[in-house]
């Protein structure tokens, strides 16, 4: 993968890797199962809301004293977005209006001169700007009219503000999240439990950092030659308890979230990803679970 002088990446390089691939299988799947439910109810308007709907071009400078801190490798940050045309390409199943939405310009075209051409049939609504904005206009559409939205968000990093997420509570959405546990989210939680990024960390969890601390490190008095020391130590199994308490975290806005989340991996067989679902329809986990169960 190389930078051009521009601070993008060059338009050979490849995105993707095998647990892009299982990403975008089971969400594939959901959708299907999710439209041909919908399809039953006419009353109801459906939107699909792709907050990270770009077409594979990433800033080089987004973050840059973090990815820079956290050595993010090349095959961790290989992230093709191959949503978009998937789910529009569903035979005889389709939304009624697709908002794609991509804070770069220049990749959000691309993704409308691709898409437009091969798509004419559809109603499709493309958005220039922050996700977290556009959350919050779509939780205001949701609330004031008979809509029912399946919401994918799938940001490399931690892009998506707690604030952002709560704004769906009561709302009839289905959503997919890709939570970057092993790849970031664990970075930050440094063994020493410094914290250097804490603001980034509570406004991702919705939690005060004194929460965060509680959760993922053990506190404890220990005396020395030199008198009481005080000794942190970072949990056991950390990018697990991090999923867990994201998806309990969710727990708090839809009624229903999966317990066990798709977990992608590197060619390590590390844990860097979870995708996880949550949603206000109990049928709906089931076919979620499922579908986890068999990717």
């Amino acid at each position: 993968m190389t930078w051009n002088k521009n601070n993008k990446v060059n338009e050979s390089s490849e995105w993707g890797g095998p647990w892009t691939e299982k990403k975008l299988e089971a969400f594939s799947k959901y959708v299907r199962s999710y439209l041909t439910i919908m399809n039953k109810y006419p009353f109801w308007k459906t939107i699909y809301f792709d907050g990270f709907a770009g077409s594979g071009t990433r800033e080089k400078q987004n973050n840059t004293e973090l990815m820079l801190q956290l050595n993010i490798t090349e095959e961790e940050e290989k992230t093709y977005k191959g949503a978009a045309e998937r789910v529009l390409a569903l035979k005889d199943l389709s939304f009624d209006f697709y908002y794609f939405i991509d804070k770069n310009d220049l990749s959000l075209q691309k993704l409308k001169d691709k898409l437009d051409e091969k798509f004419k049939d559809k109603t499709i609504i493309y958005r220039s700007g922050d996700a977290n904005h556009q959350l919050l206009e779509l939780a205001n559409a949701l609330k004031t009219k008979k809509i029912a939205a399946l919401v994918f968000l799938d940001p490399f990093g931690m892009q998506i503000d707690w604030n952002s997420i709560e704004n769906l509570k009561d709302t009839r959405s289905d959503v997919w999240i890709l939570v970057p546990t092993g790849v970031i989210v664990n970075r930050l939680l440094d063994r020493a439990g410094k914290l250097k990024f804490s603001n980034k960390l509570q406004s991702f969890f919705g939690l005060t950092i004194e929460e965060i601390k509680n959760y993922f490190y053990t506190e404890q008095i220990e005396q020395t030659l030199f008198g009481e020391e005080e000794i942190i130590t970072k949990v056991q199994q950390p990018i697990e308890k991090i999923a867990y308490l994201y998806a309990e975290r969710l727990n708090t806005i839809w009624k229903h979230v999966t317990e066990k989340p798709l977990v992608l991996t590197n060619r390590n067989g590390t844990p860097i990803f979870h995708l996880i679902f949550a949603s206000n329809n109990q049928n709906a986990l089931k076919i979620a679970k499922q579908i986890i169960l068999n990717t």
